[in-house]
């Protein structure tokens, strides 16, 4: 692993935890490699021993590293999965959501979008699991009884089999943030006057045309779930700007 010369302006530890993490993205240190002692770590970079123990918590908050005690332990370069980075996609994007204050529209058009990117894919590839996940949601979905949230919580699921029916696990892992961070913010706006029985009939659509292996109709479908659903909260804001102006 190359040193790099640390700059006394910026957190120490944050250099050299970037220092760390550029070494396993370049493949300078390969999955379950043994990193450095922190007194070899310290030396290297010329700080205390304290500041590189920062360094790897923070690499192994992000699951970069792993530390085992013990006289063969120390820290290790993590094999890290799509599946594990599921989490910290979905917490970043929705962070970035939040913080940034992106607008509905916004938000909307995005994840729609990346996710129509995947109906020809999902139309081709998906599998009975996916078809069977999907058509459980759909039949959660169309119980009296079911919470507002809970309903929330089952559309999720079912977008979530949706994009995993592409079969490819960096789309999957790319629109985790788009579904399971934006389809919530989307939720919580339109909950209040969408109609279960609508959303029921386009999740039922799209997973007739999964099974049939039609890709154009799974798009077309969603292609008017994102219309419902843009026309749903263009309604809601301008009856709540009606109302303050009232």
């Amino acid at each position: 692993m190359k040193t790099r010369a640390l700059n006394s302006d910026r957190e120490l530890s944050v250099q050299i935890a970037e220092a760390i993490r550029e070494a396993i993205v370049a493949g300078d240190l390969l999955s379950d490699a043994r990193l450095p002692s922190e007194a070899e770590l310290s030396d290297q970079f010329g700080v205390s021993r304290p500041t590189v123990r920062e360094a790897l918590k923070r690499l192994a908050a992000q699951n970069l590293i792993r530390t085992q005690r013990g006289a063969t332990g120390g820290a290790f370069v993590n094999r890290l999965s799509f599946e594990e980075a599921y989490e910290q996609q979905i917490t970043t994007s929705t962070l970035l959501l939040s913080m940034n204050a992106v607008d509905f529209d916004t938000a909307c058009e995005a994840r729609y979008a990346l996710e129509r990117a995947c109906a020809p894919m999902s139309a081709r590839r998906r599998t009975a699991d996916h078809l069977a996940t999907m058509r459980a949601e759909i039949h959660r979905q169309s119980q009296p009884g079911l919470t507002d949230e809970a309903f929330c919580a089952s559309d999720v699921a079912f977008h979530r089999a949706l994009v995993d029916a592409a079969g490819n696990p960096v789309l999957s892992y790319q629109l985790a943030g788009a579904v399971e961070a934006m389809q919530p913010l989307m939720n919580m706006i339109t909950f209040t006057a969408r109609s279960r029985e609508a959303i029921v009939a386009l999740h039922i659509r799209i997973a007739d045309a999964l099974e049939a292996g039609d890709g154009k109709a799974a798009d077309d479908a969603l292609a008017d779930l994102s219309a419902y659903t843009a026309q749903l909260a263009a309604d809601i804001f301008a009856a709540r700007a009606a109302a303050e102006a009232g």
